[in-house]
Parts: structure tokens; C-alpha cells; sequence
């Protein structure tokens, strides 16, 4: 059952890391550009399109090579906490983006990321413990 679960937790993040970077290429685009922190030292056009292409190829890795789900559920990982600090600098300047209109709203918003990173390594399998050979 525990199996089961993982690859149904692996599936379903794969499947929504790819819509999410699919939004990012085409009609969410601009406020994805909205939610670049002003310190970022690259354009915010080329840092949505970027991450969106990074989403479609991790999502779709995790979904396709499950042999390899426990490396990409790590890059996976890794992807959401390099994101992290562009969720708090959204949080820190009070940027309005996907309904996040006020400040308790993208607060609330910060404690997600932690679940995303968690979902990512589960669906990976790195929680199972390994056997001595």
C-alpha cells in the first residue's frame, strides 16, 4: 500500500509541476514576472520562462522515469527551496500575485513551500529505510 501511495504522490506532483510550468510559459506568465524578487539579477520574463521549462522537465521526469524517481524527487526538492526566497520576498515587498493580496495571505502561503519539499521526497522514496545488503 505504502508503495502505492508514493507513486500516486510522485504521479500527481509530477503532473502539477508540469501544469505549473506550462502556466508559466503561456497565460499566467505575467504574474509569474509579478512574483520576481527586485533583487534578482536576471530579467523576470527569462526567469518564468526558465523555471517554467525547469518545472516541465522535473514534473515530467517524476512522472516518467520512476526508476530514478528518488534523484529527481531530490532535484525536486532542492527546486522548491531555491524557490523559496522569491515566496518570501513576495511575502517581504507585499507583491500581489494569484490572489496573494495581502500580507496574511502570502504568510500563510510561506508554510506550503515546506509541504511541497516534503511531497517531493516522499514521492522520491527517500523516507524508506534501506536494507543491509
Amino acid at each position: 500500500m505504502s508503495s502505492l501511495a508514493r507513486a500516486l504522490a510522485r504521479i500527481s506532483l509530477g503532473a502539477a509541476m508540469v501544469g505549473a510550468g506550462l502556466t508559466h510559459l503561456t497565460f499566467q506568465r505575467e504574474e509569474f514576472q509579478a512574483q520576481v524578487p527586485a533583487w534578482f539579477p536576471l530579467d523576470e520574463d527569462l526567469t518564468v520562462l526558465g523555471s517554467g521549462v525547469a518545472e516541465i522537465a522535473l514534473g515530467a521526469a517524476f512522472i516518467a522515469l520512476p526508476g530514478r524517481r528518488r534523484l529527481v524527487g531530490g532535484l525536486l526538492a532542492a527546486f522548491f527551496v531555491v524557490i523559496f526566497p522569491g515566496n518570501v520576498a513576495q511575502y517581504v515587498e507585499g507583491t500581489d500575485a494569484f490572489g496573494l493580496d495581502t500580507d496574511r495571505k502570502r504568510l500563510v502561503r510561506l508554510f506550503f513551500q515546506p509541504l511541497l519539499v516534503l511531497w517531493a521526497l516522499y514521492g522520491g522514496d527517500w523516507f524508506r529505510r534501506r536494507r543491509a545488503d
